[in-house]
């Protein structure tokens, strides 16, 4: 099938995606300069199903936020408040566990485990409540904590990150999730989340997670005063360190919501930029496997379309977000297996449940069973 390319400046690149070459960062650039989403899109869906073929992913998984109470003041976010806040909470141990199960029947295969970076929560203390949901829920995934949540908790016990991804591995962690790289430029970084981890310091925790046999995402946070250098920069950096370690498993672009928070004067993603942060993430990342069209954050609509341009996950049921809509996500916090399947039949796309690590999870009426 041919295809009109009205950019002069993505002729070469196509050239590149047909022939399966490796892009290069002023690739990266024309394509994220180029207004010809309809070129971008078509060879990144090029890429996706000579990757996945028809194949469209989704998962029935629960997030887990023990706290929103956070030491940092980072200006993209509106989840974090001070530990006196009124408004602040802080799950006990046994809300943790009660929450994982809570109101919800259908058989969850993930436990997706973030929160704010608490003063008073220690290391000692999520291992308990890890090893607390293995032993209850001993099926389900243990996907757990950013690179960020994890610089803290080892800093505050005084002990190497190496050795606080062992405990947690050993505590029942099965995987981690990728939030917290923002975008790696400093420049930005100071800006937007100067009391986070540098982006070095990111990419050095992934690459000890990957070390010590836990598989991670990673991500890429945009729409907010980043620039196209910046955006190439950080797929290069993620590519360079999935060429050493392989430990990404899924990339998730994540819009940036200003609503509530110190960048609120900034206007929110277009549909155009969440397209094209889909696919030309998936040209430029070809050593990972997936690419994520988070539904929370573009909107179910725009998930369903990013399908066609280089997506091949969908997310999951979720049950409870609480970081992207106390930034003024108007989403629902939960969707319903049947309207995930419902969402990627129609956009012509083969429906596969997974777990964590990409392994089919078939279902009868009375099992649950994981192809590895």
């Amino acid at each position: 099938m041919e295809i009109f390319v009205e950019d002069d400046c993505l002729k070469p690149v196509l050239e590149k995606v047909r022939a399966g070459e490796r892009l290069s960062y002023d690739d990266g650039l024309a394509l994220y300069r180029s207004s010809d989403l309809l070129a971008i899109g078509y060879m990144a869906n090029m890429v996706r199903e000579r990757l996945h073929g028809n194949v469209a992913y989704f998962n029935v998984n629960r997030h887990i936020n023990p706290t929103d109470v956070c030491v940092a003041s980072c200006r993209l976010c509106a989840f974090g408040k001070k530990i006196h806040d009124p408004k602040a909470y802080t799950m006990s141990l046994e809300d943790v566990w009660e929450n994982a199960g809570r109101g919800w029947s259908e058989a969850v295969t993930e436990f997706h485990v973030v929160g704010g970076l608490h003063p008073q929560l220690t290391l000692d203390w999520y291992c308990e409540a890890f090893r607390g949901l293995k032993q209850r829920f001993p099926k389900v995934q243990l996907k757990a904590l950013t690179m960020v949540e994890v610089a803290y908790l080892a800093r505050r016990a005084k002990i190497t990150v190496r050795e606080t991804l062992e405990r947690m591995k050993e505590a029942g962690v099965d995987s981690m999730p990728g939030g917290g790289a923002e975008i790696f430029s400093e420049r930005i970084r100071r800006i937007i989340c100067d009391h986070k981890l540098t982006g070095d310091q990111w990419l050095e925790v992934a690459r000890t997670a990957h070390q010590v046999g836990l598989s991670t995402n990673c991500t890429m946070l945009y729409g907010h005063i980043e620039t196209e250098e910046d955006r190439v920069d950080h797929l290069l950096k993620l590519r360079a360190l999935q060429d050493e370690t392989h430990g990404f498993v899924a990339f998730i672009p994540l819009a940036f919501h200003p609503a509530n928070t110190a960048l609120s004067h900034l206007p929110p993603t277009t549909g155009l930029q969440d397209l094209k942060n889909i696919a030309v993430p998936r040209l430029m990342l070809d050593n990972i496997p997936h690419v994520k069209a988070y539904w929370v954050m573009m909107t179910p609509r725009i998930a369903q379309i990013a399908q066609r341009f280089g997506a091949d996950d969908i997310d999951g049921t979720i049950v409870e977000e609480r970081i992207y809509h106390d930034a003024g996500a108007t989403t629902s916090q939960s969707m319903r297996r049947d309207e995930l399947l419902r969402l990627i039949c129609e956009a012509g796309r083969e429906p596969v449940e997974r777990d964590t690590l990409y392994h089919p999870v078939n279902r009868s009426e009375t099992t649950l069973t994981v192809q590895v």
